[in-house]
């Protein structure tokens, strides 16, 4: 059974940079500036206060991201808070928290929520006329789902 989620014109995106990758992200940021101001953003704590303070964007910071802060918007995500992620990842790189990004990738995937993890992916889909209007993301209804397993034991 699939659900079907209408996101609005005003989209609610997470930005989230490793730190070998935090200067293309905010690169990417200031060149979309004028349509990244037309929505909700959030970003995990360094992240944010880095793109905050050279951009004067409004952001909604969560911790940093080795302090819980993917896991904060990975909740997000599960709740229907989120509707687009942005997540500049260094895969040269090793992570202590890299349990935590794993998780937070398969939540955007689970949810189906449009996720670019390099600028070429970004630039497409912060292009697409969906940025601009609403859409209709379809997603699998978890809740039924697990409800029939329960049932079938």
């Amino acid at each position: 059974m699939t659900i079907r989620i209408q996101l609005p014109d005003k989209k609610r995106i997470a930005l989230i940079a490793h730190d070998g990758r935090k200067q293309d992200l905010l690169e990417w940021v200031e060149f979309n500036h004028e349509t990244l101001v037309k929505h909700s953003l959030y970003a995990t704590g360094t992240t944010g206060s880095l793109i905050q303070d050279e951009t004067g964007l409004s952001i909604h910071r969560y911790m940093s991201g080795p302090l819980g802060g993917g896991r904060h918007i990975g909740n997000k995500i599960s709740e229907g808070g989120i509707d687009f992620l942005v997540f500049f990842w260094d895969p040269l790189e090793p992570q202590p928290h890299d349990p935590d990004i794993k998780a937070l990738l398969r939540l955007a995937v689970l949810y189906n929520i449009p996720t670019a993890c390099n600028r070429a992916t970004a630039d497409f889909l912060i292009s697409s006329p969906f940025m601009e209007k609403s859409y209709e993301r379809l997603s699998p209804d978890y809740a039924s789902r697990l409800q029939d397993t329960i049932d079938d034991d």
